[in-house]
């Protein structure tokens, strides 16, 4: 089981760890939340609408799979991030995933995306099955795009209109990194 102690940029201990199935309520709530506080998900305030079962079955799903993660970042015993990975299923594809993360606006800035996307390019050379991360960000969201490329992904492409919020499209971004 993955975990690791990165020091945030304010000097605290922030914890990233594999999520278990007993860590899917406080995920729930931590989902609630976030979905509240940005426009850039792709999911907003009660649309995140999986079952405290679901989405414990989910977690411990990605526990048994060798090519699949879901990483807590955990600040004083809260979870406030939090980056899931899944790369296909099929031979051909068992190489190649994409990421999906989130952070408490109220911890913006102090690096934990950073440590949620290092922790997840450690595990993914040590699970050696991963040699491809993707992701998709909306075009408009600057510091993810930044950090990204900070991080060593390239845009492969653009998505057109690929998101709808109060009446306007967005494009998103679909990048990658070969590990």
């Amino acid at each position: 089981m993955y975990s690791s102690e990165k020091i945030t940029k304010d000097g605290r201990t922030l914890l990233i760890r594999e999520a278990q199935g007993k860590d899917s309520s406080a995920v729930l709530e931590y989902l609630d939340l976030i979905s509240q506080e940005t426009d850039f998900l792709t999911f907003g305030p009660g649309e995140f609408r999986l079952t405290q079962k679901e989405e414990f079955d989910y977690i411990e799903k990605c526990r048994g799979a060798e090519n699949c993660l879901y990483l807590l970042a955990i600040l004083e015993e809260t979870v406030i991030g939090t980056l899931t990975f899944e790369a296909g299923a099929r031979p051909r594809t068992q190489h190649a995933g994409e990421f999906g993360i989130s952070v408490l606006k109220k911890y913006w800035g102090i690096g934990v995306a950073s440590s949620l996307i290092d922790s997840l390019l450690e595990w993914s050379i040590d699970a050696n099955i991963v040699r491809k991360i993707n992701l998709r960000v909306r075009a408009d969201n600057h510091r993810a795009v930044a950090l990204y490329k900070h991080k060593g992904f390239v845009v492969e492409g653009t998505l057109k209109k690929e998101i709808f919020i109060n009446d306007t499209f967005y494009d998103n971004l679909w990048m990658g990194l070969e590990i």
